[in-house]
């Protein structure tokens, strides 16, 4: 009687192998063993009863399209975008430029922030024929040379060139010398239009700075800036985070400096109007800003990695 059970079921083992494995259908299978389609067809039953044969449909994607869902459901965000791989600048850097070079065309406008997400979108972006594109400066130059790489008109240069089309700067820094001088260079024509211009763009393009509990780590982008006067305004601000200039808390309101009197940047409430908003930006310590940048409503987009998403789902402020 043993033995009789380990040849059937080493009867099954070969019936399934072949069925399952090799692709041979239930006739052939039939043929091969000298039995009749429907003992076949009994054996293939037989063997997912007995979990001889179990199934299993997964793929490595799965986890970031369930991520994805979380942030959009959680956010109200249109769309959110997460690597499902790889782990940092390059690989959400790839994942956000396939987005742009999808959601845009020939004919598209597309307004850049600064700083070093934006500027691995940029590198990763595939050589595109968009004759009569235009991107366009949604902030001032940083205007410092340590920082050349990751400034928006450097990089406003290499995306047009990348696109084929042409783009348009900003001549003005991202911060001015005082209010008065900024509310002057705002109404400057050139700086008006072009920053009107950026809010009416198809596609915005922005990272996210982290402002620690003391209020002094907000990244190399503003932090030549960050005066004892500015820091304690964000102390009492609670600010988390920034984008293109403009500090968040972690309910997503307008945390106003005395730094924002003096910045030239687009209106971040504009953000709202652009059809693809997007936020770029990967790291533990971006969580709690990219959580309060969120919150404002002006984003349609998330691109992040898999380890970042799952914290910005877990975080609670």
């Amino acid at each position: 009687m043993f033995g009789e059970e380990r040849e059937h079921i080493r009867l099954i083992l070969h019936v399934a192998r072949r069925y399952y494995e090799e692709g041979l259908d239930q006739r052939a299978i039939a043929e091969d063993i000298g039995y009749s389609r429907p003992t076949v067809s009994r054996l293939l039953t037989e063997a997912r009863e007995r979990r001889i044969v179990q199934f299993s449909i997964a793929h490595p994607v799965e986890q970031a399209l369930e991520l994805e869902a979380g942030i959009t459901a959680r956010f109200g965000l249109r769309e959110a975008a997460v690597t499902s791989k790889s782990v940092g600048s390059q690989a959400v850097g790839r994942l956000a430029a396939q987005v742009i070079a999808e959601r845009g065309g020939p004919h598209s406008v597309l307004a850049l922030s600064n700083g070093t997400s934006v500027a691995a979108v940029v590198e990763e972006m595939p050589s595109q024929r968009w004759p009569h594109s235009c991107v366009i400066q949604m902030v001032g130059a940083l205007g410092r040379a340590d920082s050349l790489m990751l400034d928006s008109p450097e990089l406003c240069r290499e995306l047009a060139a990348r696109l084929g089309g042409t783009h348009r700067p900003l001549p003005a820094p991202i911060v001015m010398s005082s209010p008065a001088a900024a509310r002057a260079i705002r109404r400057e024509e050139v700086v008006l239009t072009t920053l009107e211009l950026a809010s009416r763009a198809d596609i915005a393009l922005c990272g996210v700075g982290a402002v620690g509990p003391d209020g002094a780590s907000s990244g190399a982008i503003l932090s030549h800036h960050l005066t004892t006067r500015v820091v304690q305004e964000l102390r009492r601000g609670r600010a988390v985070g920034h984008i293109s200039g403009h500090y968040f808390d972690a309910a997503g309101k307008h945390v106003k400096t005395s730094l924002y009197e003096r910045l030239v940047a687009m209106d971040p409430r504009r953000l709202g109007e652009i059809d693809t908003s997007i936020v770029v930006a990967w790291g533990h310590d971006k969580v709690p800003a990219l959580h309060g940048v969120l919150q404002t409503g002006f984003i349609s987009t998330l691109i992040t990695d898999e380890p970042t998403a799952r914290k910005l789902l877990d975080y609670r402020p």
